[in-house]
């Protein structure tokens, strides 16, 4: 039997892990992967036992975006990536989360984890926001969530570049947040989610409701602008083209 894509793993003392782990597709966002996120998360909604969250990877990789046939449906219109809310996951857990972002963060992976409450580099591997190397405009909360964790300039050279970033390069770009060697970055985030385990659970509840509220009540807005601009640019019938190019046929 396979092992599952999303596995949980209680640490003791209130510290939840949740690991991404779907070797076959390099943690891209197969249906398998998604639909685990989103059963792991929901499952601490109402589970007092849990103060604090890691969200990782394996080995080499983070996340990295989505897969070929799901931004094919995409350019197609018979899917939208908002049909299944996993990227704010970390942002909507009522504890804190951190993501302890080991390895290559690609386009919404990269993302997905910067939604975190402590988001953790590697100074080795590639974090990106190459949605306009297909040539379509950004999504899953990119436009919104990027400038508030990493400022308007470096995120608008992201955006618009579509290049690839070491972490050291983030690093000495002045990204607001812990960039290791990679062999740290769990040791950190557990660090880190120990020292959140020390207080009570309401507690962090409190907190991060007040200190995210601004972010959960102004994300839809963001999210329709997005599909907005998606139903423009996914529309070009170059589009298709990019995908199989960079994916290879």
């Amino acid at each position: 039997m396979n092992d599952p894509v999303v596995v949980t793993i209680d640490h003791g003392d209130g510290i939840l892990e949740i690991k991404m782990q779907d070797r076959v597709n390099k943690n891209t966002f197969s249906i398998e992967l998604v639909l685990g996120l989103i059963d792991a998360f929901e499952s601490l909604k109402n589970d007092t036992r849990y103060k604090v969250v890691v969200l990782t990877g394996y080995d080499n990789y983070f996340a990295s975006g989505g897969t070929k046939e799901g931004l094919i449906l995409l350019s197609e219109g018979k899917t939208k990536f908002s049909d299944n809310d996993f990227y704010s996951l970390a942002l909507n857990c009522p504890i804190p989360v951190v993501s302890a972002m080991q390895g290559h963060g690609i386009g919404g992976g990269f993302v997905l984890g910067l939604f975190a409450d402590f988001p953790i580099l590697s100074k080795e591997s590639v974090y990106t926001t190459n949605f306009m190397k297909y040539g379509f405009t950004p999504g899953m909360g990119t436009t919104f969530i990027l400038p508030k964790k990493i400022g308007i300039s470096l995120s608008e050279e992201m955006m618009f570049l579509a290049k690839t970033y070491r972490g050291e390069e983030l690093k000495n770009r002045g990204v607001p947040f812990a960039v290791l060697p990679r062999a740290e970055v769990m040791d950190y985030a557990m660090d880190i989610a120990k020292t959140i385990a020390e207080k009570p659970r309401v507690s962090l509840v409190a907190l991060k409701d007040h200190l995210v509220a601004s972010l959960r009540e102004a994300l839809p807005k963001a999210i329709d602008q997005e599909l907005a601009m998606h139903e423009v640019t996914f529309r070009q019938p170059e589009i298709k083209e990019r995908i199989h190019a960079f994916f290879g046929n």
